[in-house]
């Protein structure tokens, strides 16, 4: 009779606690929610984290706070959310840059894999190969031919090693079948420079910062080094269009909360960023940053970051970048 008596009452509590269970997550949210951004305030992540959360918050009916976490390559900001608890008042903005962070360190103290649940992506934004107007290289053919002509002589400059770009690149070589040297600089200060100045042949960078160089004809786009043209440059061919077979080294941002987080939160702020993704008005701010937006769901986000952080991997161990 006292087993039947315990069993009895377990039932009777999980009859009280299910209600209550449910209770919170429909009052979720009941205070602000803050997004953790791996980037200084004013740049294209920090800007779309901005124009995002400040749709949301309106669907949340709370603030939507931004957390400017920069340093470490993205570690600062995701061991600030990793450790967060897991109740969807914590979001980290994601990105290809946290796929290079997981394939390229030895070590990190987050797996972003085990550690975050993807939510939505946000935007994607592409990566351009550039030449000098006044070059040799009118298309991206012209190029490989004349770099397999010449094994070794052709130098394609990107920001520092272990970006998204560098590895693009070195991603680029492998599918073109060429020998080329990749030199990192800086930033893409310097690879513009470099490229005006006829220290190297090309360069390949993200889209954005190089927009008004190309427009204002003192770069030369060969091609775009993702699935589909630019919206900006519709005229410029991808790689693949050109011959280049199976590049697709697009970059991405899209927010994640810690492992854990109950199903129902996930889902609702997956639903706001999406129905703030296809806001007219959310979409010109993003635009006009040269960004394309990327309503989808924690599936395919997660897809993006598995994807990139496979292919990454790889091209760090075929070019044997020496892991961190």
């Amino acid at each position: 009779m006292r087993r039947h008596f315990l069993i009895a009452g377990a039932l009777a509590c999980t009859a009280v606690l299910s209600p209550l269970a449910a209770w919170a997550q429909a009052a979720y949210p009941s205070k602000p929610v803050r997004i953790v951004v791996p980037n200084a305030p004013g740049g294209a992540a920090d800007l779309t984290a901005r124009t995002v959360g400040e749709k949301m918050a309106k669907g949340l009916g709370q603030p939507v706070v931004i957390d400017n976490r920069p340093g470490a390559g993205g570690v600062v900001a995701g061991q600030a959310v990793a450790s967060a608890p897991a109740d969807g008042y914590s979001l980290l903005l994601i990105s290809s840059g946290t796929a290079v962070s997981e394939a390229l360190f030895k070590s990190l103290p987050f797996d972003s894999r085990k550690d975050f649940i993807p939510v939505a992506p946000l935007a994607t934004f592409d990566l351009v190969i550039v030449s000098s107007p006044t070059g040799e290289f009118k298309t991206l053919a012209e190029l490989i031919t004349w770099a397999k002509a010449n094994p070794g002589k052709l130098n394609i400059g990107t920001p520092a090693i272990g970006t998204t770009q560098h590895l693009a690149a070195e991603l680029f070589k492998t599918a073109a079948g060429i020998d080329a040297q990749v030199v990192p600089f800086k930033g893409t200060p310097d690879v513009i420079t470099a490229i005006r100045g006829g220290q190297i042949q090309v360069g390949l960078d993200i889209l954005s910062p190089l927009l008004s160089q190309i427009q204002g004809k003192a770069l030369h786009p060969l091609a775009v080094t993702g699935t589909k043209r630019s919206r900006v440059l519709p005229d410029v061919p991808t790689a693949q269009e050109a011959g280049v077979k199976n590049l697709n080294a697009a970059s991405w941002n899209g927010l994640a909360v810690p492992a854990k987080t109950p199903k129902a939160v996930v889902d609702r702020l997956s639903k706001e960023i999406n129905v703030a993704l296809r806001d007219p008005d959310v979409r010109k701010k993003l635009e006009a940053l040269n960004l394309d937006p990327h309503p989808g769901t924690p599936a395919e986000a997660a897809a993006m970051l598995n994807g990139d952080i496979q292919r990454w991997t790889e091209v760090i161990s075929r070019a044997k970048i020496e892991r961190q």
